[in-house]
């Protein structure tokens, strides 16, 4: 691979390692970087993040450290992605914990804006190959069989929607979303998590840009996104009323 998604690459200078770190492991949880995939060179990344190589090669240094990449000398070596078997859940949870009720309702407030414009303009826009894969992404999630098979369907499904968008700003602004919420959005913790509803609500916002009736696909995608909103929340309390009793 010469470059990487347009989606993962920084849309200014990131200028720290650590950030890059989180941008390569937020694409590799979310599967727009696959297992095995080799990176670019040390200094393409760091043209693509504007940064120095130096940078780069402390990033790397720690997602080698994390066992999120290997890297290979030789003629056809480099460095390659190793994608764990399952999403940092206890990472995840302390993040969640960590934040404020405020702080999801703004980060859901531009998520829902973000996916009702982009689920609306893809009514108005998306080619039919763009319409055939939102089906097959929805399909994908209701037979996923693990965690990190169900994160990745479901933020395909809303990065596909974006791109179908034809928006490049909506499209990497989903992506960064996504690398925010998703793992959130499964966490096994609390209620368990209706996997058959979230399919047909997906199917039904696909429809709904397959018919290209705009106004019902952004609506969809803005409650779809709002319901995700609700049971964060919830789960937040929870973890706080747990915190503090312990």
């Amino acid at each position: 691979m010469s470059s990487l998604s347009p989606l993962v690459a920084a849309e200014a200078p990131v200028g720290r390692a650590d950030e890059i770190v989180q941008r390569i492991t937020e694409a590799i949880h979310l599967g727009l970087l696959d297992d095995g995939e080799r990176l670019p060179v040390e200094v393409d990344l760091a043209a693509q993040f504007g940064v120095a190589p130096m940078t780069v090669r402390e990033a790397l240094a720690t997602l080698r450290e994390q066992g999120l990449v290997e890297t290979r000398r030789g003629r056809s070596g480099g460095s390659f992605v190793r994608r764990p078997a399952g999403p940092p859940v206890d990472k995840l949870t302390a993040r969640l914990a960590a934040m404020s009720a405020s702080d999801i309702r703004d980060l859901f407030d531009e998520h829902t804006a973000v996916s009702g414009q982009a689920a609306r303009l893809a009514a108005e826009r998306a080619a039919p190959y763009a319409v055939r894969r939102l089906f097959a992404l929805t399909d994908q999630l209701g037979a996923a069989a693990t965690l990190g098979d169900r994160i990745r369907a479901d933020s395909r499904f809303h990065i596909q929607v974006a791109i179908a968008s034809q928006s490049a700003r909506l499209a990497r602004r989903e992506a960064n979303l996504q690398a925010e919420v998703a793992g959130l959005v499964w966490l096994p913790i609390g209620q368990q998590i209706d996997v058959a509803a979230h399919v047909e609500e997906q199917h039904a916002i696909a429809a709904a840009v397959a018919a290209e009736n705009a106004e019902e696909a952004r609506r969809l995608a803005e409650a779809h996104v709002m319901g995700q909103l609700a049971r964060l929340t919830q789960v937040n309390l929870d973890l706080t009323a747990t915190g503090e009793a312990s």
